[in-house]
């Protein structure tokens, strides 16, 4: 199910708007609202109401040392450039004020003059980008792998040799890989595989990059550390948003002459935000400890999950190659009713319509905020 049909989303994801009307209307009358309590079901982070956001921004505001940027450049920017750099194991990073566009300039100053690029059928360069590396870069985009995350090295051997032996020769410049796969409920993309296809593309001079959006959550489910994945990859895009709780933006990080002027090329395409800050202040305190986090989180759901299933009346599978998502199943419950009991006590379901009986669930760092015995009488109504 395309997540667009259930989560509402916008600069700021918020846990008002899945909230049910009822208990969306009662916090508004009371003019109350308890802050950094939710958990929820629906998001890749912490899905900070405008308040809990406007909160965090303030004290990140007072901190010693913090200094805004100017036109995203200098200030705190620059410090968390610097700080994503060092975590992913390369040399340099810029923010960019969308995934989207960070992933469109890596591919776009990568490919040079061979501007085929593969990417997987399912991956957000190709879906959701309306053919904006077509339209805005020239770039022809050759998608592999449909209905699936990963795909083989004969595969990319195949549409290499195809491109060269065409009536007008062409190369593939860069081999786009996202992993976690959004469209393929967070699956990762196989790990012996992925090693194989860079080895591969180093070796026919293909440039690499990586859409590493939920990159974060890959060393909990594969035991590859961040800057192994990094390492494979000439460039790597990382989510600051997703799991990282800003308001919006993306690092793209690589070696630093190919980071080095990019900023030119961020203006050009209208990214050069003025104040860049309000996006990004708070960032790094989530960046620190999050794999440790997202673990515990893990650990949290697997009690929550056992909890369910003892009472007989819930069952729930996890997914081969899965990272953040299980599926629940639920007896003697609409969607709907479930998901209104269990937002009176501050857990939030994402919304699926009556007739859907099994139901992905995403796990995040928001499980830590109450036991999971709390959790699962939330879902039990008990």
């Amino acid at each position: 199910m395309d997540r667009r049909h259930f989560l509402a989303t916008g600069a700021l994801a918020t846990a008002s708007t899945l909230l049910p009307a009822s208990a969306s209307a009662t916090a508004a009358a009371s003019g109350q609202e308890t802050l950094f309590q939710a958990v929820n079901f629906y998001s890749d982070g912490l899905a900070l109401s405008p308040r809990e956001y406007a909160v965090s921004l303030e004290e990140a505001t007072r901190r010693t040392g913090f200094t805004p940027d100017n036109y995203s450049r200098g200030g705190a920017v620059e410090a968390l450039e610097a700080k994503f750099a060092a975590r992913l194991g390369k040399e340099a990073a810029i923010f960019l004020p969308t995934g989207t566009l960070a992933n469109h300039l890596a591919v776009r100053k990568l490919a040079g003059n061979s501007p085929r690029v593969l990417v997987q059928a399912e991956s957000h360069l190709y879906n959701d980008t309306g053919d904006g590396a077509q339209a805005l870069s020239g770039l022809t985009l050759l998608p592999l792998a449909p209905g699936r995350a990963s795909f083989t090295v004969e595969e990319a051997k195949a549409w290499a040799a195809r491109t060269a032996g065409g009536r007008v020769e062409s190369r593939i410049g860069v081999l786009s890989i996202e992993s976690p796969v959004r469209r393929q409920q967070h699956r990762f993309f196989d790990v012996d595989e992925l090693a194989r296809l860079c080895d591969w593309a180093r070796e026919q001079g293909i440039r690499r990059h990586l859409d590493g959006a939920r990159l974060f959550n890959l060393p909990q489910h594969t035991g590859r550390s961040v800057k192994e994945y990094a390492a494979l990859f000439d460039t790597v895009y990382v989510s600051v948003w997703k799991h990282f709780n800003g308001a919006t933006g993306a690092m793209l990080a690589g070696d630093a002459g190919f980071i080095e002027g990019l900023y030119h090329t961020r203006r050009m395409f209208g990214g050069a935000l003025p104040a860049a800050w309000p996006s990004i202040a708070f960032v790094d305190q989530y960046l620190d400890d999050y794999e440790a986090n997202y673990a515990k989180a893990w650990q949290a759901a697997d009690q929550v999950i056992a909890l369910l299933e003892a009472s007989g009346r819930f069952t729930a599978r996890k997914l081969d190659n899965g990272t953040s998502t299980f599926l629940l199943r639920a007896e003697g419950i609409t969607a709907t009713a479930l998901s209104e009991r269990a937002s009176e006590h501050g857990v939030l379901l994402p919304r699926y319509p009556d007739d859907v009986t099994e139901f992905p669930l995403q796990v995040n760092t928001s499980l830590l905020r109450k036991s999971p015995e709390v959790v699962a009488r939330a879902l039990l109504g008990s």
